[in-house]
């Protein structure tokens, strides 16, 4: 149910912010083409009933997932010298059948760590009174660590099972890269050695659970006018459920991200050089990052309001008054309003964008693409008009 939610929000928001852009340049004609975009009721259903989607995922573009029915995926060209995509052209369909096998190792190597190790070091063992009354505090912040990450292999193997199936069918080729090697990432939920080695709180949400990241993010983050962390953090735990401990999760999560944006903000700058420097940092803020994940997703494990409050109060909320202390620091601003933080991402985002286009990712992935083609098309009737 809640897959098929996420999939009718994210067409209505390819049809509102792509297809029927009312901008003053587009002509009748143009209008009339984005009409015919309107998808069918035999293409609405399917794309939101399609059998290898319905179940876990992971969600795609009703762009995306209409250029794979349609069997176009393969024709697309990599984008040419100047960053925009050739014409299609004929090209033989690639085979899937290398990325199926890596991901069907991955899958049982990670159903094997569920089974055996996950067993071994339970997440509930964190909350045992004899375990809390007796063991020292470097012991408590290992076994933290070790049993949250004995316990995300169940997620691992989920979704990557899942990519494998699509890649099977031939769906989630995402282009061919420098090499001319394909690529078979295009709707992959997870990247799990970003995820292992993340320095940052934002890097592992980014890396985690990414398509329901990108659905949150466009009808959320990018739409809210106040406040957007909270409101995006608020409505993921709307969405996964009832259960208290997704929102005790969420809650707590709000408060890491925006300490972790401070603090990153405020220090990082210091840090970047000499290497060794920048290595001492990245290793500090790796352990930082892991034990703030692992205390921040406990509830989610756990589920219920009783084990999440004595497991928060067995580390006497200390991350929690962390976070809010931090929250109370000012944030060095640099020219134009931006911190030191926000013009490393930009100018980050910058290159990412570019070394997307030059590997042709862009081709296929989001519905920006469709706005920036219709305004493509506006501009260069108004320049013919002229």
């Amino acid at each position: 149910m809640m897959i098929i939610t996420q999939k009718i929000t994210s067409l209505a928001y390819e049809i509102h912010d792509g297809m029927f852009r009312k901008d003053e340049e587009l002509t009748s004609s143009q209008r009339g083409l984005a009409v015919r975009r309107m998808p069918s009721l035999l293409e609405y259903l399917s794309y939101n009933c399609n059998f290898m989607g319905i179940l876990a995922g992971p969600l795609c573009s009703y762009r995306d997932y209409i250029t794979f029915i349609e069997g176009r995926a393969h024709h697309r060209a990599p984008p040419g010298a100047s960053g925009k995509e050739d014409m299609p052209c004929e090209r033989a369909e690639p085979s899937p059948n290398v990325a199926v096998i890596q991901k069907l190792l991955v899958c049982g190597l990670s159903l094997f760590f569920h089974l055996t190790i996950s067993k071994t070091l339970p997440v509930e063992y964190n909350i045992d009174e004899h375990f809390q009354a007796t063991a020292s505090w470097p012991t408590k912040v290992v076994y933290l660590y070790v049993s949250l990450l004995a316990a995300r292999p169940k997620y691992y193997f989920a979704w990557t099972l899942a990519d494998a199936i699509n890649n099977a069918a031939g769906f989630g080729f995402r282009g061919y890269d420098e090499n001319g090697t394909a690529r078979w990432d295009l709707i992959s939920n997870l990247r799990i050695q970003q995820i292992e080695m993340s320095t940052s709180f934002k890097m592992f949400l980014d890396n985690w659970n990414i398509q329901t990241a990108l659905w949150l993010k466009r009808v959320c983050y990018e739409r809210a006018s106040l406040s957007p962390t909270i409101q995006t953090f608020i409505l993921s735990a709307i969405w996964h459920g009832v259960y208290p401990g997704y929102y005790l999760t969420f809650l707590t999560g709000m408060v890491m991200t925006m300490a972790a944006r401070a603090m990153r903000s405020n220090f990082r700058h210091y840090f970047i050089k000499p290497p060794q420097l920048k290595l001492l940092y990245d290793v500090l803020t790796w352990i930082v990052t892991q034990i703030a994940i692992s205390y921040t997703v406990v509830p989610f494990v756990l589920l219920s309001v009783n084990p999440s409050f004595m497991f928060y109060s067995s580390w006497y909320y200390c991350l929690h008054i962390a976070g809010i202390l931090v929250l109370l620091l000012p944030v060095k601003k640099t020219q134009r309003g931006k911190t030191p933080h926000e013009n490393v991402q930009l100018s980050r985002s910058k290159q990412c964008d570019e070394r997307e286009n030059s590997l042709g990712q862009n081709s296929f992935s989001t519905t920006n693409n469709v706005c920036n083609q219709n305004q493509e098309i506006a501009s260069r009737h108004s320049s013919l008009k002229q």
